[in-house]
């Protein structure tokens, strides 16, 4: 039987650091399992919604758990991660805080009840998917309301280069965090360019449902069951080895680094997605804090992966992003910075 590897919800740090000790170290290809706490780190619950917000510590929120240690990652080589299997808590919780979310100088600071909204996600509280029987369960907002259940991580990080301690609040650039992407669900995969020996994976603030930008500053909240498998793929990979120790869509063409995050969205079936979502997407991931550099870095991401991967020349790739891809702010209040990505429909290609 092969080992099982765990997270558990005592695995939890508050900054990113590349000295924190691992809590495992697994071989590339493995499966991890990740017991994780919700965005409050425990403090909203349904039994205390009435007095939660008046009480609540911020400097406890978004909890990452781990590290975990990918043997033989180097800096230079990418970390895959594939998202096996997401499974929320039985609640989750919507909420405003003084000073957070894109209209936050417009919404009155006071944390009284009206603030915060308690979600049932247990199963038999989820309305049937309005998309066919294939399609998401939907968490009912208020009644004649619904919202359909697509979990998430809103953090997946790496340990960064720079020393010292980073807030686990904004994304970064590199080496990730807080990134808020709502379409990174089961199926999809995330590729980071490794920034310390071991990569240093962590990961958490489950979501169950959230918009592009996130706007109010909270999503659905939950606790999660991640089930994630972490691979290396070398610098020095072969063109035959790099096309059959990733996804189809890395082409195998020749070695590409990453100057940003890159991801790999899964088939979206039920008829809930147009044509062009029917094959997935692939997408690259701009974080800064100024939101149209975040924009231009993941154009350039996803130009130079048309390049890369698709034979493109730079004009060309250029001109099909414009017609072809899509930009979207996924995430707008982690301040001080932006998330933006930049998707191409995986059907607009042949092979």
């Amino acid at each position: 039987m092969a080992h099982s590897f765990h997270v558990s919800q005592s695995h939890a740090h508050l900054k990113w650091n590349n000295r924190l000790a691992p809590v495992l170290r697994v071989p590339s290809g493995t499966e991890v399992t990740f017991d994780l706490k919700d965005a409050s780190n425990d403090q909203i619950r349904p039994d205390n919604a009435s007095t939660a917000l008046a009480a609540f510590d911020f400097s406890q929120t978004d909890p990452a758990f781990g590290p975990v240690f990918v043997e033989g990652a180097e800096p230079g080589d990418i970390l895959q991660v594939d998202i096996l299997s997401l499974t929320t808590g039985d609640f989750g919780w919507t909420a405003l805080f003084d000073g957070f979310g894109l209209l936050a100088d417009e919404y009155p600071p006071e944390a009284h009840e009206q603030n915060l909204k308690i979600w049932d996600l247990r199963p038999s509280a989820l309305v049937p998917s309005i998309t066919g029987p294939s399609g998401p369960s939907r968490a009912v907002f208020k009644p004649g309301i619904t919202v359909p259940v697509r979990p998430f991580l809103g953090i997946m990080g790496i340990a960064p280069a720079e020393d010292g301690e980073l807030s686990v609040i904004p994304p970064y650039a590199l080496s990730g965090g807080n990134i808020d992407t709502r379409y990174l669900n089961q199926g999809a995969t995330v590729r980071f360019a490794v920034q310390v020996p071991g990569a240093l994976f962590s990961c958490g603030d489950g979501h169950a449902a959230q918009g592009d930008g996130e706007v109010c500053g909270t999503a659905i909240e939950t606790p999660m069951k991640a089930r994630l498998r972490l691979s290396i793929i070398k610098k020095e990979t072969s063109q035959s080895d790099a096309s059959s120790s990733s996804s189809s869509s890395n082409g195998g063409k020749q070695w590409m680094e990453l100057h940003c995050l890159h991801y790999i969205t899964p088939p979206r079936g039920g008829g809930e997605v147009a044509e062009d979502d029917l094959k997935g997407t692939y997408a690259a991931l701009g974080i800064h804090a100024d939101p149209r550099e975040a924009a231009r870095m993941a154009l350039r991401g996803l130009v130079d992966w048309l390049m890369k991967r698709k034979g493109l020349d730079r004009v060309e790739a250029y001109m099909l992003a414009s017609v072809a891809a899509s930009l979207r702010m996924t995430e707008a209040v982690d301040m001080p910075n932006y998330a933006v990505s930049c998707s191409i429909p995986l059907a607009t290609f042949a092979d």
